[in-house]
């Protein structure tokens, strides 16, 4: 299998699932625009890593979806749990996670393409950290709640995509100061030596 991946996006955390699972795939990482080539749109026509190539012709995108299929083929099936409560809960914060807190960060990355002027664009990014703000502080209540170090109390596939949201914010004017379980575990995920793997194949080592 490859996994279709680009540093610093979203293609960490299958990348990371990969690696806690035992899921054998190459990650293949594209250079800025390379995902709008004619040679990647013929992988995923939407453009977008991650793409995961299960076999010539059969590919799998959207990264909730990729980690799914991987927790489900690993040789490692700690993450692919036979409780459907269970899945549901995952899916429900990988729902929120890749629907609401990414999709806010448009206003952040990509401000332009929702507002032309300078002072338009920065009302965006004004709306943008306040939204991000308020979805921060639900994580970290919902981490609270949950107990555990992990996000849903034992370690899933979410918590890959929530490290990901946790290293994102440092490109904002926000800070994880104020929510210490989300600091604590970026911290932890940053020390795991699977992390550490997925990191470095897909030039993100620090």
């Amino acid at each position: 299998m490859r996994l279709f991946a680009m540093p610093g996006t979203c293609a960490l955390a299958p990348n990371i699932v990969a690696v806690w699972v035992g899921a054998t795939v190459d990650v293949v990482n594209l250079e800025q625009g390379e995902n709008q080539q004619p040679e990647y749109l013929v992988i995923n026509p939407k453009g977008m890593v991650p793409a995961l190539e299960i076999e010539p012709g059969v590919i799998l995108s959207e990264a909730a979806a990729v980690m799914r299929y991987l927790a489900a083929v690993g040789s490692n099936q700690s993450l692919n749990p036979s409780d459907p409560l269970r899945w549901a809960r995952v899916d429900e914060a990988m729902s929120y996670m890749t629907s609401e807190v990414h999709a806010a960060y448009g206003g952040h990355f990509a401000p332009f393409r929702l507002a032309e002027s300078e002072s338009a664009q920065a009302e965006v990014r004004a709306a943008t950290y306040a939204k991000l703000a308020n979805h921060y502080a639900r994580l970290e209540t919902n981490f609270t709640a949950n107990g555990g170090d992990y996000y849903l109390g034992s370690r899933s596939a979410a918590d890959a995509y929530l490290f990901v949201l946790t290293r994102w914010i440092d490109s904002t004017p926000l800070s994880l100061d104020a929510h210490p379980k989300l600091l604590a575990f970026r911290a932890m995920m940053h020390e795991d030596a699977d992390v550490q793997i997925a990191l470095t194949r897909q030039g993100m080592a620090d």
